[in-house]
């Protein structure tokens, strides 16, 4: 006697608009095919039967946050587990979020090393939407620390490159100085897979510059922690608009960085130089208003998370959100935000083959909007958790 397996009957999610992000603009009463956890085409609305109808709505790529430092009360540094990446991506999901990179802030090799550990273990459990892990220091400049411990800050040793490299799952980024960065740690981590990005960072512009040419292809939080454009000293601010092949986050809250200074980096950098972040801590998804960061007590006071210096410490912010104030705040067009928050860091991190548009083969995740830009509904491989 024999069996047979029949696959599930595909679903298919119908809206007013859907963005795929590799269309040049957005499709209209169209409908999404999906078979098991994969789009398997995109048809006119009449031509999808029984497809489930999202009504009104803006149907895009599920966003891809490379910076979360934490939330749904959760801080990655403070519990580097499996259980703990569940929660913050739980938390994230509620917001569009469907893929993201957990962040480590400066801590020790031991730290590091657990950190690395969990994200290995949650990616082979298959918790959905880790991707890797980003180390967003130790090796940053004593000159622009942020709310790092500065007593952690140092440069590369052999313990730290194995903590970040040994038994990497995923994709791993390291946030570093150029200072930091010389060409043994360069060789170390590059042959390791990892993808660098420049931060906390006082190089000059000559420096910055030296750095992408050997092959630093990101820039963390651009604008903060790092030296400014002037008229005759571009910095590392400036050096990251000037240069081709460089994708630089942005945390667009309103607190982190002036819109108009968010408008001038989109224009400058465009949309495939721009990536959206959220550099989230605790409190999104989560009714959290104070905790611990980098050793200091951190209050969330009107959207700003302030340490007991009076300086910013991580963010409150969510992807969409980050996206709602792109639009609205920046006067950046929604098809260009949207890219910025899933198309951009797909590519940026290697895995735009897997998500970040909606095309025939690739993962079935996706973010609904209402006319407000508000989380409607969040479909993770085919599937609606929100």
């Amino acid at each position: 006697m024999s069996s047979t397996q029949t696959s599930p009957a595909p679903t298919a999610y119908a809206a007013a608009r859907i963005h795929t992000l590799t269309a040049p603009a957005p499709l209209e009463d169209h409908a999404v095919v999906v078979e098991g956890e994969r789009v398997a085409a995109i048809v006119p609305r009449a031509e999808a039967a029984g497809a489930v109808d999202l009504g009104d709505v803006d149907l895009a790529p599920g966003f891809v946050d490379v910076q979360v430092n934490g939330g749904g009360g959760v801080l990655f540094n403070d519990d580097p587990s499996v259980a703990a990446l569940m929660t913050i991506a739980d938390a994230h999901r509620a917001f569009g979020t469907t893929a993201l990179v957990p962040t480590l802030i400066t801590a020790t090799a031991e730290t590091m090393a657990a950190a690395r550990a969990a994200v290995d273990a949650a990616i082979d459990e298959g918790v959905p939407g880790v991707l890797g892990i980003h180390f967003e220091g130790p090796f940053l400049d004593p000159r622009k620390p942020g709310a790092h411990d500065p007593a952690l800050v140092r440069p590369p040793s052999d313990e730290d490159l194995d903590a970040i490299l040994d038994g990497a799952r995923g994709v791993t980024v390291v946030t570093a100085a150029a200072c930091c960065l010389d060409e043994a740690a360069l060789a170390q981590l590059r042959g390791g897979g990892a993808r660098l990005a420049l931060g906390h960072c006082a190089s000059t512009y000559d420096e910055a510059r030296d750095a992408f040419a050997a092959g630093v292809t990101g820039v963390t939080h651009l604008y903060n922690a790092m030296s400014p454009m002037e008229s005759r000293a571009p910095g590392l601010v400036g050096a990251a608009l000037a240069t081709d092949g460089v994708t630089s986050g942005l945390i667009v809250d309103g607190v982190h960085v002036a819109y108009g200074a968010v408008r001038a980096a989109w224009r400058a950098a465009g949309t495939d130089g721009i990536m959206l972040v959220t550099d989230a801590v605790q409190p999104v998804g989560s009714d959290v208003t104070e905790f611990e960061l980098g050793g200091q007590r951190v209050r969330l006071v009107d959207g700003r998370c302030i340490n007991e210096d009076g300086n910013l410490a991580g963010s409150a912010l969510d992807m969409a959100s980050a996206v709602r104030n792109a639009v609205r705040y920046a006067g950046i067009p929604l098809a260009d935000a949207l890219r910025m928050a899933s198309l951009t860091p797909s590519r940026f991190l290697g895995v735009d083959d897997e998500r970040g548009s909606i095309a025939p083969g690739l993962r079935a995740d996706f973010v609904a909007l209402d006319d407000r830009l508000e989380v409607v509904s969040t479909i993770v491989g085919g599937a609606p958790l929100a």
